[in-house]
This record gives C-alpha cells, structure tokens and sequence, in this order.
C-alpha cells in the first residue's frame, strides 16, 4: 500500500506540473529533480561528501546554463541549442554503444573521475529531454513517460506471475524474460489504443516497444552501479520505492533516445556531404 500511494502522490505531482507550470519553472522542477539524483549518483559512485556537494553542484550550474527561455541573449540561445543538439546525440552513443558493453560485461566503471563523467551523461540528458519534448507538447511527453510507467508495472506483475527464467541474474535477480514480455504486450495494447483514438500510423508500436527495451537497458545500468556497490536502492526519499534514480531509471535510457529520433533530420542534414 506503501508503493502504491507514493505511486499516485507521484504521478499526481508530475502530471501537475506538466500542465500547470509555465516552461521556466517547468525545466527548473526538473533539474531539482535531476540534483537530488545527482546526490544519490555520488552515492553510489562512493564519493565523499565534499564530491557529492561538488557533483550536485556542477549538475545545478550546468542546468540552469541551459534552462530555455531563462537567458534571452543571441549567444545564451544558441549554446541552450547546441547542448541540446550534441547533448542528444553524445547520450545516444552512450546509451546504444556504452552502456551494452559495460551489461554485457557485467562492469561498470570504477574510477571516480569517469563516475562523473558517465553521471553527466546519464542525469543532464534526461534534463534536457523532459525540458524540450515538453516544450513541444505536454501530451508527447505524458505519452512517452506513461510508457515506461505501464512498461514497469506490467513487467512487475507479469513477472511475479509468471516469472521463471531470469533476465540478468548477475545484475537484476527479480527481472525476468516473462516480465519483458509482459511489458511489451502491455506496451502494445497501449500503443493500438493510441493509434485508434488518436488516428496514429501502427507503426507506432514497434517505436514503442524499442523505447520499452531502451527504458529496460537504463533500469539494468542503474541495478548494474547499485549491485557493484552492494546497495538495494539508490536512496530513501520515496517510500516502497527507495531514491529518484529508482524511479527515472527507465526515463534516463528512454527519453534521450526518443529525443535523438525526432532531431534526427537535423543530424543528417548536418553531416550530410
């Protein structure tokens, strides 16, 4: 009952603030957001506390150099563009060819400077992508966000149920291929009943379902961190949760890379001969 309240509490505040903020304070609630999972990352990559202020620290300063809208001068509005741009597309590298190297070995990174290093990529992308798809629509981004949130649960209950055969024993023991499966069945159902309200192509499912897998890869890199620091949970803000990164595990991987498809055509444009 725990889970399930702190559920609704969450889902109530973010849809709120989706609709009710303006774009400014919009993009700030979000970076608060993203600090208080900044602290939990220095946690987890065993800083001291002076590293863990100077991280959160960094992650704020940085945030507030690309809140859109905050800084009018020609100069401030292109550099907000080109962190976006470059931003997209260095999380997408990470996410697509890092990070499936570091689950396939079972490692992930021990030095400190390169801790912080893959933080930034992992919390500032997330930032700019729930800061820009809002910006275009409110509704794209509830979409998007509610797959991961459908996605998760159906995996959780689907693999309480049926749950058999293990996914990544060595990262995540309680995720199983029947809860992926689940997921992907629920993600699909949600995706046709998009398409038939909202006169979508069908070809919005499989988007959906690449999304889902991608949402998977970025809960199994944050299990990945918190198993090779023998942690269960990344903090204890959220009752029957744990921490942030425990609850945007699924939307760091996600978001960026749904961000990264619809700048696409301006990738390549810009590295066309």
């Amino acid at each position: 009952m725990t889970r399930i309240l702190t559920s609704f509490i969450l889902v109530a505040a973010f849809i709120g603030a989706l609709f009710l903020l303006p774009g400014i304070w919009w993009a700030l609630a979000m970076l608060l957001v993203i600090a208080i999972g900044a602290w939990e990352w220095g946690r987890l990559a065993k800083f001291s506390a002076t590293g863990q202020k100077l991280f959160v620290i960094l992650i704020i300063a940085a945030g507030i150099a690309m809140v859109p809208g905050l800084w009018r001068t020609p100069g401030m509005l292109t550099f907000t563009f080109s962190a976006l741009i470059w931003g997209m597309l260095l999380a997408a590298i990470f996410w697509l060819v890092v990070v499936p190297v570091c689950l396939f070995r079972h490692r992930s990174a021990s030095s400190p400077l390169f801790i912080s290093i893959t933080g930034f990529f992992v919390l500032l992308p997330t930032w700019l992508a729930l800061t820009h798809l809002r910006s275009i629509n409110p509704f794209l981004l509830l979409v998007l966000v509610a797959t991961v949130w459908l996605a998760d649960s159906a995996a959780y209950f689907a693999g309480k149920a049926f749950g058999r055969h293990k996914l990544v024993p060595e990262i995540s023991p309680g995720k199983t291929w029947e809860g992926v499966g689940g997921a992907l069945v629920a993600v699909a159902i949600y995706g046709f009943c998009l398409c038939r309200l909202l006169h979508f192509d069908y070809w919005l499912i499989p988007g959906l379902w690449v999304l889902t897998i991608m949402s998977i890869i970025g809960d199994l890199f944050e299990s990945l961190l918190k198993r090779n620091v023998g942690v269960k949970d990344s903090g204890s803000l959220l009752p029957g949760h744990g921490g942030i990164l425990d609850r945007i595990d699924g939307l760091t991987a996600m978001l960026p890379i749904a961000m990264f498809y619809i700048l696409f055509p301006l990738y390549v444009s810009a590295f066309r001969p």
